[in-house]
């Protein structure tokens, strides 16, 4: 009996750590609420969806259910007010650019030409990263005849095409909602957001 006593005993210790505390939902109910009124509504989102699969029959669980509806709804708002705030500000760098060519005959060799005349200050995202921009020639080399029928190659140098792209959130390729990819290719939205392949070969400029 002396050596059975100790073995029951740290097996109670043990049952006794590894049970949750009751009052776990509620704290990461607590929290979720916190990461929403800090705006981090993802987050919150992530939180409230494990708490009501984890402890659907506690308070928290029942509370976390039905806020994630709500979060649902602002996270929504959220995506397409930011859709339609990063379209406005590549519009109007695409714009820039368009004018900056008009006066110049090329596009610049990067966006920071731009200021102050085109743009007051640089183009950058609601969440703070920058556009990525990549001006090309489009004909780097074209074919041509003399009077005499001899063909020979003329080497083009201006910047007379450009890619304006937004990564999204995640400044990695694809990615869905405010992390999906934005290209303007000349001035205008490209569908699906693929990046044009340049042609070749491009000058060192």
């Amino acid at each position: 009996m002396s050596r059975l006593l100790p073995a029951l005993t740290g097996l109670v210790l043990l049952l006794g750590c590894a049970s949750e505390d009751p009052r776990l939902p509620q704290r990461m109910y607590d929290d979720a609420v916190k990461l929403s009124q800090q705006g981090k509504s993802m987050e919150a989102k992530t939180l409230m969806a494990q708490i009501a699969t984890r402890y659907p029959e506690t308070e928290a669980g029942r509370k976390a259910q039905k806020d994630l509806h709500l979060l649902e709804a602002f996270l929504r708002q959220d995506i397409q007010a930011g859709a339609r705030q990063v379209r406005s500000i590549m519009k109007t760098t695409s714009n820039a650019l368009r004018r900056y060519f008009a006066k110049k005959g090329e596009y610049p060799q990067d966006l920071n030409a731009l200021l102050p005349d085109y743009l007051d200050k640089m183009p950058e995202t609601p969440w703070g990263h920058p556009l990525f921009y990549r001006p090309f020639v489009g004909t780097p080399v074209t074919e041509v005849k003399d009077r005499r029928g001899v063909t020979t190659q003329k080497f083009n140098t201006k910047l007379d095409r450009f890619q304006l792209v937004c990564l999204g959130t995640d400044l990695a390729p694809q990615g869905k909602d405010l992390a999906a990819d934005l290209v303007i290719l000349d001035g205008e939205f490209v569908e699906g957001a693929t990046l044009a392949t340049l042609p070749t070969p491009q000058p060192n400029r």
